[in-house]
């Protein structure tokens, strides 16, 4: 199994900056993409940015030259450096790992979520 726990949700003002930090433990390959989602009142869940363990990123385009992806492998922790928040930015942030984790019986590709942190930003 693989644990996802997440900080440093909260609110901010428009044009301010957070940053998010999730960190994976369990047994897991090295082989995988973590990244973030968001869900706001009566939406679907979408993506926000990932990046595999190769550190290669993807961006939803509203967030392009906002919000920075990183991650440090040693720690199996991703971060999210979000910068000009705007209202529309207002969700529940998830963190998704990807990959290949023991399960307690055998090695097995799956998805795994964190249990989301609040950001708000006040207009």
């Amino acid at each position: 199994q693989v644990q996802l726990v997440e900080s440093g949700g909260g609110l901010v003002q428009t044009g301010g900056s957070l940053r998010l930090s999730c960190a994976a433990s369990g047994s897991i390959l090295g082989f995988n993409t973590m990244g973030w989602y968001r869900q706001s009142l009566g939406k679907q869940r979408e993506l926000v940015a990932n990046i595999t363990s190769g550190g290669s990123p993807n961006y939803a385009d509203s967030v392009k030259g906002r919000f920075t992806i990183s991650r440090d492998n040693a720690k199996n922790t991703v971060y999210l450096q979000m910068n000009s928040l705007k209202p529309e930015d207002t969700a529940v942030y998830y963190c998704k790992f990807t990959g290949i984790a023991f399960n307690g019986i055998r090695w097995k590709a799956d998805d795994y979520w964190g249990q989301g942190t609040q950001v708000t930003v006040s207009s």
